[in-house]
Formats: structure tokens, sequence, C-alpha cells
């Protein structure tokens, strides 16, 4: 979908304009500059938040007006870039081709909670100082029980007008929760995967012109801080921006602290392509191929649900990073980084705020990619890591030899002992390791669109290599999918040998 102009190049000469005046409206400017190559448009990245229409030499970016006065520095010239704020007629709420008032959300979001108790629970997040709510949905078969299960998030909006994933999300929720034992797929998702969405991660952009509407919206928040260059950053340390952390971004580190995410994605719009790690430096993910894999999965699916031209930008839908340009404290390296997560960046559509006639359109071309992207935490390697004598769960590192790079590694999580681990199909020699326990390494063979369950016991550093180990007898345990212990004779059976070896049979009848 090419996106519609609606905008008025001013033509800006000389470097004399009254920096002032430019930001008399509003905290942050739109512009376009040209550029000389990709090393310069990078150094720029670092002081201006640059926006994808980017094209070979010419730039379009935002600033504040402190950026700004940086870039002015460079004696660049530059044009300014005025939006019109056109409104479009809002349409029949029942077709979702509209943007909700503030408050509408903030009651569809409680309506998903008050209409599915059983598999649903509305989270606020935190508060800004506007009064305004971070909020997000949790969808469970077992809502606030831990189980032997992923985590998955997905988040929209943190730029204010990059709008599509908002609506996207909202109906994503709403197509979940109603078909959760109506459909098979979605229904397998809401039972084994513990299931997050927040629509919208900037509120205060969203609605910068006020409640009621937002054609006004702002990329940035009430501050006028890019958050997508608010996060620490793996090659450039905390505060990459020179900003203190925004309430935002401390509300999704903290949130991202307590939920141990296996995989999410960040929904924007400009463009029309899956952006994956890494964003800030030119060396490639471990896991590069697959990111390639999944990446190309959501497209070739968009591709083939819209009409033409759709979700082809760049590589055919799909990009690494920072072959694109330099993005310095985003969210996506963030949780690649720092919290072991698997996140790519999703530009949905050509229009940042697009016709709301556009939006069912939008979701139709989406919605399989979306929930095919979500059964990947299904896939890949997993298992419970235990203490061979007690059996109690452990949190221990796990460690694919010869291939992790870049804290790629991950990390099972108590108090269930799991680990989920994303992997191209292949076969790896994996070392689980933890302080006080002899480190252990196994080898298994990974499918993709595939689960391969892998449980480890490792011994305590105290236990004699001889002795209460010898004395464990050959026993079987049956477990369900779940890794819950299981009376059937179907399932899992898990064999544990004198050696505290664990093998697994999976029988599926």
């Amino acid at each position: 979908m090419k996106k519609i102009l609606l905008l008025i190049l001013i033509p800006i000469f000389g470097f004399s304009q009254n920096i002032n005046d430019l930001f008399s409206e509003k905290g942050e400017i739109y512009f376009s500059f040209q550029y000389k190559n990709k090393l310069q448009l990078n150094m720029i990245s670092n002081i201006v938040s640059i926006d994808h229409k980017t094209n070979a030499d010419l730039a379009y970016a935002y600033a504040n007006q402190i950026e700004f006065l940086e870039f002015s520095a460079l004696e660049i010239e530059y044009k300014i870039i005025k939006k019109e704020n056109v409104k479009y007629m809002q349409k029949s709420k029942n077709n979702w081709d509209f943007y909700p008032t503030y408050q509408q959300y903030t009651d569809m979001m409680s309506a998903f909670a008050d209409s599915f108790p059983n598999i649903c629970k509305l989270h606020n997040l935190g508060t800004l100082n506007s009064g305004r709510k971070i909020l997000i949905v949790q969808i469970s078969n077992n809502i606030g029980i831990k189980e032997n299960e992923p985590s998955f998030l997905y988040t929209s909006s943190m730029h204010g007008d990059e709008l599509a994933g908002y609506i996207l999300s909202l109906r994503l929720i709403d197509h979940i929760l109603n078909g959760y034992e109506n459909n098979l797929q979605l229904t397998e998702l809401v039972d084994n995967i513990d299931i997050w969405i927040n629509p919208l991660a900037n509120p205060d952009g969203a609605y910068a012109g006020g409640n009621q509407d937002v054609w006004s919206a702002t990329r940035y928040n009430a501050n006028w801080v890019d958050l997508n260059r608010n996060y620490p950053d793996p090659e450039d340390g905390p505060h990459p921006d020179g900003n203190s952390y925004q309430n935002e971004t401390n509300i999704f580190m903290g949130l991202s602290d307590t939920i141990n995410f296996s995989i999410s994605a960040n929904m924007h719009g400009g463009a029309e392509v899956a952006n994956y790690p890494w964003d800030t430096w030119s060396t490639l993910a471990a896991d590069d191929n697959w990111w390639q894999y999944v990446s190309q999965e959501y497209a070739d699916s968009c591709q083939v649900n819209s009409g033409n031209g759709y979700f082809n930008y760049l590589n055919d839908g799909i990009t690494n990073g920072n072959d694109w340009y330099e993005v310095d404290g985003g969210r996506q390296d963030y949780m690649n980084y720092f919290k072991y997560c698997r996140e790519f960046t999703l530009e949905l559509s050509d229009n940042k705020t697009p016709n709301p006639n556009d939006l069912p359109y939008l979701w139709d071309a989406n919605y399989p990619s979306l929930i095919n992207y979500m059964q990947q935490t299904l896939f890949g390697l997993r298992g419970i890591v235990t203490d061979s004598i007690t059996g109690n769960p452990l949190k221990a590192k796990v460690e694919i030899l010869s291939h992790d790079i870049d804290s790629s590694h991950v990390y099972s999580n108590t108090p269930i002992g799991n680990y989920h681990r994303h992997l191209y199909q292949g076969n790896y020699n994996i070392t689980f390791s933890k302080n006080g326990y002899y480190p252990k390494t196994i080898n298994a063979s990974v499918l993709n669109n595939n689960i391969t369950i892998k449980d480890v016991q490792l011994v305590p550093l105290s236990t004699a290599q001889f002795g209460e180990i010898n004395n464990l007898k050959n026993t079987t345990t049956t477990f369900d999918l779940l890794g819950r212990p299981s009376n059937k004779k179907s399932n899992i059976q898990i064999i544990k040998t004198k050696k505290g070896e664990v093998t697994k049979q999976i029988k599926i009848q």
C-alpha cells in the first residue's frame, strides 16, 4: 500500500532561521536532508531520529529542539516538512475501521478482561503524568499460574503517530479471545503460551492533540523524546540518546524484568518490512538464519493475503536493521541483548496513520502472519533443568557451543526450570551451566517449525562423583506436553538412569 503524501515542503536556505520559531507549535519537527554515504547517515542517526522514508541519498528525520541544534552545527542544508492534520470520517466500529478515542480504548481493554475473565487479565503497567495509562492484556488458560510454557509479547505504537499496529493489536486480542475453544490453532496458542499484548505504548504521543482523536499524533512522547532511542544499547551503553529513561521506557524495562519473554515483536509504521537484529552494529546475529527464516515467513504470508505490492520493501519484505540504517538505543536490540529475548520490528504500513478505510485490509493481510509468528514461540529446543539430587528447578545458562555470540544464549526460568531456545534447523551441542554445578553438554537436532524437548539434570559440585548418584534407581515418569506428571500411557516418558542421565520418548496417540 503506497503512501499518499500529505506534506508541504518548505525549503530553508542557509542556516539563519530562528530555531525557536520552528518549535513554536510543538516540540518535534520533521525534515529532510541529503547525505553523502551510509557512514555519514549513521553518524547523523546518533543525533536525530532517522525516518523509514530515507532512500539512497535523501534522508528524512525527526528532531526535538536540542537534537536539531546539534544537527544544525553540521551545516547541512535541510527542508522542513509540515504535516497537514487530515481527519478521516470514522466509520462502523464493527468493521474495525476507526481509531478510538482514548476513553474508548481504555473501555475496550477493560471489556476484553470483563468478557473473558477465565483467559484474559488487564494490567495497568503504569500511569503517566498526563493520567494516561500503559495498558496490557495477558491471555492464558491459567492466568497467574506459572507453567512450563513460554511467554510472548506484542507491543505497538511506541512512536505515537505510527498507528496501524494500534488497531491491529486491539483486533488481534479480540480475535484470539473469541476464537478460543472455537478455533484449534488459537486454542492451542492460549493453552500453551503466556500471551501479552500492549496496543499503545505511547498514549501521550498518539493523543497529543487531545483524547478525542489521533489526528495530531506525534512521534515523540510528551517530553519530546523518541522512545525507540531511549533504551540501553549493546554498543553505546546506558542513555545513548543523552536523555534520562522515560516513564514509558522504565515501564517496559520493568515488564521485561518481571516476565521472561521468549519471543516478542514491536509494531511500527512508515514502511512495510520486517526488520530483524541488529540495529546498532553490522555484526550479524548468531541466529541470523533463523531471523531471516521467520521474517520471510511473515512477509510471504502478508504478500499471499494481500493485494500486489504490499510488504515487499527492501529485500522482499525483510531487512537486517543495520543494513537499512543504524539505530542506537532501540527496544529491539535491548530485548535481544539484555533480556535474552528474540524481538524484531514490524513496519506495517507506508502510511504511519492509515486512512481508517484501509485498516480492515491491513488486518486481512497481517493477521495470519501475526498468529504464525506467535506460534514460533512453541518451536525450537526446550526443556526443564533440575538438580539431579533434589529434582528442584534451576536457573541455568543454556549456551550453544561454537554458535552463540553477543548475548544470544538464554537461561532457564524459575520456578519451573523451563528454557526455550529458538534455532534454525540443524544439529547443535548445547552446554548447561550454573554456579555450584558441573556443566553438562548434550547434542540435539532441531527442525524448523518443530519442537525438540531436552530435559537436563545438573549434578551439584558438592556431590561425590559416585555415591548418591549411583544409588539412584532406574525410574520412568510420564509427563503431558506441558511437562506435568501424567497417568496417561501416551504423551512423554522421562527415563532416568543410574548415572543421572535423562532421556525422553514422545508418544502421541
